[in-house]
């Protein structure tokens, strides 16, 4: 078991919260004494705080800067088809 802490800022992994979890994409984006800002990418970000005393089920993998890069262009383009639709 794992906890917050343990991540970087500005560094993006994937996890697995609780093991019967999908895994999921995080940046840590600001940390403070107690706390991480978590991005968390599924359908589209979603923000919150997590205790760096959260338990992790699983940190998987961080992510190279090559692989972010590679994964933003993908996740761009999905992003830009579904909001680029037309409802005529």
């Amino acid at each position: 078991m794992y906890s917050y802490a343990l991540l970087e800022p500005g560094c993006h992994y994937l996890i697995q919260e609780k093991e019967e979890d999908p895994v999921t994409l995080i940046k840590i984006t600001v940390e403070t004494d107690q706390c991480l800002y978590v991005t968390r990418y599924d359908e589209g970000p979603v923000l919150e705080w997590k205790k760096k005393n959260a338990p992790i089920h699983d940190i998987l993998e961080l992510l190279s800067d090559d692989k972010v890069k590679e994964w933003e262009s993908v996740y761009n383009d999905n992003q830009d088809a579904y909001y680029g639709e037309d409802d005529d």
